[in-house]
């Protein structure tokens, strides 16, 4: 493996100052930026990442927070009152999404944390250009060429765990296909009843 096991060590209890500084400066950048080489590169080799054309990495900032619903408008205050709403997919899965409308020609390929403070977490996507004759003749990636909108659709590896595929066996058995299958198999009246003229 050479010196990419030293770069992961060092990851693992990274310099603060350091981090401080990087965080200073990419709170000024734009929300979607495209960068020349990743920031963590032992990650992103493992993840996929190869230092040749058609391969992109985009830095993705994501605000932190749960998303809240309206307030509500009625006379009286209910007795048990939340505005919050978690949503389902996790920061990893919403960056892939972002990057992803950015760059429409590309697919994310997979992801990894580079920083987090109190607002935001950034996280950097690995994009491949589907149309980019280097992936066309390189056979270990072009089958990604037909696989468009994998983050969309939740076939990257954060939307997987989102929609808890890491699971098997005893208490996964409402995932597979998937949770909306799985309630139209037990409800199919819920989702077949026509309104009423």
């Amino acid at each position: 493996m050479g010196y990419l096991k030293y770069v992961r060590e060092a990851w693992k209890k990274p310099n603060k100052e350091l981090l401080k500084e990087r965080l200073l400066k990419w709170r000024r950048e734009p929300v979607t930026l495209r960068i020349k080489r990743p920031t963590r590169i032992d990650r992103a080799r493992s993840l996929g990442y190869k230092a040749k054309q058609g391969f992109i990495i985009v830095r993705q900032r994501v605000n932190k927070g749960t998303n809240q619903n309206p307030r509500l408008r009625k006379a009286r205050r209910p007795k048990t009152r939340s505005n919050k709403k978690v949503l389902w997919m996790n920061f990893r899965l919403i960056a892939e999404q972002k990057a992803e409308r950015a760059y429409v020609n590309c697919t994310a390929l997979n992801s990894y944390w580079v920083g987090e403070d109190g607002n935001s977490i950034w996280h950097e996507v690995i994009l491949v250009d589907r149309m980019h004759p280097q992936i066309l003749a390189d056979s270990n990636i072009n089958w990604i060429l037909d696989k468009k909108n994998r983050a969309a659709r939740g076939l990257t590896s954060a939307g997987r765990k989102s929609r808890g595929l890491r699971n098997k066996g005893k208490g996964a058995e409402k995932v597979r296909p998937s949770r909306t299958a799985n309630l139209k198999r037990r409800k199919p009246d819920v989702f077949n009843e026509r309104p009423t003229p």
